[in-house]
């Protein structure tokens, strides 16, 4: 088997060292090829206003800056030496759930690979902080990623489907088991921060706060809140199709 990674964390990323870990346990055949630089939040866009540079970092490890849909395109285009059986896009810093997968660039990675008819899973494990110091547990993942990949890639899975894989913040024997699950919904907690540079003009951030919000049972983010690893099949396909007919007698 022939595995793909990416990320959106960047090429130097603990969690993309951790993912080819858990990857080797799978296959002998693993190629890297992620971002230069940290795209999160950059979601499913693609570089077309400006070249993509690509550099070898090592033997089957390839840097593209580029966002993380450009690694996955470059690498099955052009790196690999035929078309991956499977691509696993993470392990990202901090879980991808609810709304949040929109603008997941981990998420995008394994999307693109979808799209382009791969098998592909994305997987993001949880994380706090102590401190000033984000704390990530990757070896929650390790520990649990290769017997649970196993079981995904031999699942049926229809055209135009992904799986996005959450693993809970606490360590692997403390994880209460795996459940498949539904997005959960948050409240929108993105703000906008003004502030001044050095000569008085405003500039701004983009920062996250968080409210609290219940999730509904068979969630993805109820199961991570209860130490369940959660499985969420995602589809490439966004139509509303529940609503099609009330659309059309609207328009009638």
């Amino acid at each position: 088997m022939r595995i793909l990674l990416t990320n959106d964390d960047g090429i130097h990323a603990e969690g993309l060292a951790s993912l080819e870990r858990v990857a080797r346990t799978l296959s002998d055949d693993v190629w890297v090829v992620a971002p230069e630089q940290d795209q999160s939040g950059y979601a499913h866009s693609l570089s077309i206003s400006e070249p993509l540079r690509l550099r070898k970092i090592g033997e089957k490890h390839f840097a593209v800056r580029g966002t993380p849909t450009d690694c996955v395109i470059m690498g099955v285009k052009k790196i690999l030496p035929g078309a991956p059986d499977l691509i696993l896009s993470g392990i990202n810093s901090g879980a991808n759930i609810a709304d949040d997968v929109t603008y997941s660039g981990t998420v995008a990675g394994a999307m693109e690979g979808a799209l382009l008819g791969i098998r592909s899973i994305a997987l993001s494990q949880g994380y706090s902080y102590v401190g000033e110091d984000r704390i990530v547990p990757y070896e929650t993942t390790e520990a649990l990623a290769p017997a649970l990949l196993q079981k995904l890639v031999a699942a049926p899975l229809p055209d135009g489907v992904l799986l996005n894989v959450n693993f809970p913040n606490c360590l692997p024997e403390e994880v209460a088991g795996t459940v498949v699950t539904s997005q959960g919904k948050l409240v929108h907690s993105l703000w906008v921060d003004e502030r001044r540079d050095g000569r008085g003009l405003p500039y701004y951030w983009l920062r996250f706060g968080r409210e609290p919000v219940e999730g509904k049972q068979g969630t993805d983010l109820h199961a991570l809140r209860n130490r369940l690893v959660s499985v969420t099949p995602l589809q490439l396909d966004l139509t509303a199709h529940e609503i099609r007919d009330q659309l059309s007698k609207a328009l009638a």
